[in-house]
C-alpha cells in the first residue's frame, strides 16, 4: 500500500504541530510523530473504519484529538484531512472538495 497525504492535509498537519507547540514547546513533534504513526498505521489497518461524508474512512487518533478522513483506491491510501475541527466545519469542507 501507498500512502499519499494531500496538501490540505499537510496543512492540517503544520497546523496541528504548531497548536500544540504554542502550548508546551516539543509537543508539536510529538504530535507530529504519533498523527504519522496513526496514518502508517492504516497500511495494515485500512478500510476497517467508519465511513463518513459518504466516501471517506475515518480513523481517530490515538494519542490527539484528531480524525484522519481517507480513502482507498487499488494500493493506495489518500489522506484527505486530519482535523480536529467541529463535524460542520468538515463536511463543508468535504462538499466543496
Amino acid at each position: 500500500m501507498r500512502i499519499v497525504i494531500t496538501e490540505s492535509a499537510a496543512d492540517d498537519l503544520a497546523e496541528g504541530h504548531i497548536f500544540y507547540d504554542r502550548q508546551l514547546p516539543g509537543v508539536g513533534n510529538y504530535f507530529r510523530a504519533s498523527i504519522l504513526a496513526d496514518i502508517r498505521s492504516l497500511i495494515v489497518f485500512h478500510s476497517l473504519h467508519e465511513i463518513h461524508f459518504g466516501i471517506y474512512f475515518r480513523k481517530i487518533a490515538s494519542k490527539f484529538p484528531y480524525a484522519i478522513y481517507y480513502t482507498v483506491d487499488g494500493s493506495e491510501i489518500r489522506i484527505f484531512a486530519d482535523t480536529r475541527r467541529d463535524p460542520s466545519q468538515i463536511r463543508r469542507r468535504f462538499e466543496t472538495d
